[in-house]
């Protein structure tokens, strides 16, 4: 089970990245709301993350997957594995663009 304080610093890094990202008033990162994110944090957090669930995947068919490519590397500042976070997509029949893979 994750940490609260890993889903805190996650939650904390998708709110900071949202304000740089919003251009109305709910803030959103590669087409998806912030609290939607929210959604996949039992598939990303923690040594052995669970598997992303239906509303993960959900919301990963409407993420812009370039631009989430570009947070990769943020990723881990906020204690969340990159490796974790890349997963998802393609567990969720998703294929990463080439610049998010390796």
């Amino acid at each position: 089970m994750a940490s609260t304080g890993i889903m805190m610093s996650f939650l904390m890094a998708m709110v900071v990245l949202a304000a740089v990202e919003a251009a109305n008033k709910t803030p959103t990162i590669c087409n998806v709301r912030v609290s939607e994110l929210g959604e996949c944090l039992p598939a990303i957090t923690g040594n052995k993350p669970s598997w992303p669930t239906k509303g993960c995947c959900k919301v990963m068919h409407k993420v812009k997957l370039p631009c989430l490519c570009k947070y990769k590397d943020k990723f881990l500042q906020y204690g969340i594995s990159p490796k974790n976070a890349m997963a998802v997509p393609k567990k969720c029949g998703l294929k990463l663009p080439a610049q998010c893979r390796g």
